[in-house]
């Protein structure tokens, strides 16, 4: 599992199109050799349909430890009945600061967000010289057609 999973899972926000794409990398436990179950797929949402999602539980750890997570619900069109979740973020206040971000670029623009001092990070130039598992993990690729898609207007 370790080198199949890609080096980053990016989400891409097209306003344009109002559309969410996101680089999902999938595993299944009950098969753990299967070449079908397990890999990567690009998957396309509506942006009206997404909702994010807050949640801390106490995880299993050595002494017991909070876990907080933000996740991206798509629910049913005209419902509020959740038809897929994918991972947001790590931290409660990571994904909101995420999340109000996302809303100001799909609403406004890009002219909206915060200027940062430093570039994204990009894990496909990243230096992986210490960590065997990420030097062998598989670049992120998008298809061609999704990426034009997730880059263009319509």
């Amino acid at each position: 599992m370790d080198v199949e999973a890609p080096r980053d899972e990016p989400i891409r926000f097209n306003r344009f199109r109002r559309k969410v794409y996101v680089y999902r990398f999938h595993h299944d436990g009950l098969r753990p050799f299967s070449r079908t179950a397990w890999g990567v797929r690009v998957e396309v949402f509506d942006w009206d349909d997404l909702r994010a999602e807050a949640c801390s539980i106490y995880g299993p750890m050595g002494s017991g430890g909070l876990i907080e997570t933000v996740t991206l619900a798509v629910v049913k069109p005209g419902t509020h009945q959740v038809i897929d979740r994918f991972h947001f973020a790590h931290e409660i206040q990571q994904g909101e600061m995420y999340w109000a971000m996302a809303l100001l670029f799909m609403q406004q623009g890009p002219q909206a967000l915060p200027t940062f001092p430093r570039p994204p990070r990009d894990w496909n130039n990243e230096d992986v010289r210490f960590n065997l598992a990420r030097r062998l993990a598989p670049k992120v690729q998008w298809p061609a057609d999704i990426d034009l898609q997730s880059r263009t207007a319509p």
